[in-house]
């Protein structure tokens, strides 16, 4: 007997990204980033393996505060595989943002982006991936917190 490809996945990659910014999202430094926020969201929202986004009601999260600091920003994202998350980070317009980062955000001393396997369906908090980004800064990539660069597969 043939086994089943029908069944949906056991887990999917969640994704949090943290930035902040080189001044408030209401100055002139940030006019690009800010005005390209709506289109580069839909064009993730749209891409293959995309999942789920932290928004408000605004449809970004630019207004949701995970820190003290105001000029902090969070991008928290679940996506169906690694694979898909970096064909939208890397093989598509978001890439040209990507590479103008540096023109927006302020070098952290640790780690900005963190990923994590998490039962399909489930949504993280916040806390939950502030959790994990602190996971990933103290032990560096493990199966529990992981990188794009060095990912582990959702079975550990």
């Amino acid at each position: 007997m043939s086994e089943r490809t029908d069944e949906p996945p056991a887990f999917q990659l969640a994704e949090l990204n943290i930035g902040r910014t080189v001044a408030p999202l209401d100055d002139a430094a940030l006019a690009d980033f800010v005005g390209n926020l709506d289109p580069i969201n839909a064009l993730g929202d749209g891409s293959p393996g995309f999942v789920w986004r932290l928004q408000d009601e605004f449809g970004a999260a630019t207004s949701i505060r995970a820190y003290d600091d105001p000029l902090m920003i969070v991008n928290l994202t679940v996506w169906e595989s690694v694979e898909a998350l970096r064909d939208f980070a890397y093989r598509s317009r978001h890439v040209d943002f990507l590479r103008r980062r540096r023109e927006w955000f302020v070098q952290l001393d640790g780690p900005s982006l963190v990923l994590w396997w998490v039962p399909a369906g489930h949504r993280p908090s916040l806390d939950e991936a502030k959790a994990r980004l602190e996971h990933l800064a103290t032990h560096g990539p493990t199966p529990a917190a992981f990188t794009l660069k060095t990912s582990f597969p959702p079975d550990g």
